[in-house]
């Protein structure tokens, strides 16, 4: 376990979580005060709940298991319940496996997902802040606004399928594919697969090798 303190969980961004995952963290532990115990006005406590339920969902996008992401309220004077999270994690994640391994993907598909994600992080940041965000800012508001079919809507609507583009392009990268071949690649239905190419190939993103049957980069 490798402790980062900051002076608030409202100064976990997006980008740490990512990082640590990129860089081949099985998991990340967010410890905050408890609700209502924020020590600023800003009620970090519940940005860090947010975020959290966001990168869980970009996680689970991705083929990670989500449970590899835990946000857990912890007062200063709480050593004993800290002790006993930490280990119950440690204990989950290895039940769960090396990142990548537990979930059957190969390093080079992890990575690749995780580029995805990564490309999109400052884009994920911004609908956050101006789609995203609860309306309430209460514990049990903020979780039922992630869980409701509404919001997981307008995540598809929003990132889901910009991811699938990003993980796209990354894999074109290496050559010429055909739809079936990136639809086995990424787990996506090949009608899924022929709607994002065609969006790409409107706005000169990609292009299609008649003969090859592949797309190709543009």
């Amino acid at each position: 376990m490798k402790i980062i303190r900051v002076p608030c969980t409202g100064r976990v961004d997006l980008g740490f979580i990512h990082r640590a995952f990129s860089n081949g963290e099985d998991g990340v532990f967010v410890g905050g005060c408890w609700p209502g115990e924020c020590h600023y006005v800003t009620e970090g406590n519940l940005d860090a709940l947010g975020n959290m339920h966001l990168y869980r969902k970009l996680l689970q996008r991705i083929g990670v298991r989500p449970e590899r992401l835990r946000l857990e309220w912890i007062a200063a004077s709480e050593g004993t319940r800290y002790a006993e999270l930490m280990n119950d994690f440690v204990k989950q994640l290895r039940e769960l496996g090396p990142l990548g391994e537990g979930e059957g993907l190969d390093g080079a598909a992890l990575r690749a997902k995780l580029d995805a994600v990564g490309r999109l992080i400052p884009y994920i940041k911004l609908v956050e802040r101006e789609r995203l965000r609860g309306p309430v800012r209460k514990e049990a508001a903020l979780s039922a606004f992630f869980a409701s079919d509404e919001t997981n809507k307008l995540f598809d609507d929003l990132i889901a399928d910009k991811l699938a583009v990003s993980q796209i392009m990354l894999l074109l990268r290496q050559g010429p594919l055909s739809t079936g071949e990136i639809a086995q690649s990424l787990k996506l239905s090949p009608s899924e697969v022929s709607r994002h190419m065609n969006s790409s190939s409107r706005h000169g993103l990609v292009q299609y090798d008649v003969s090859r049957q592949r797309y190709a980069l543009a």
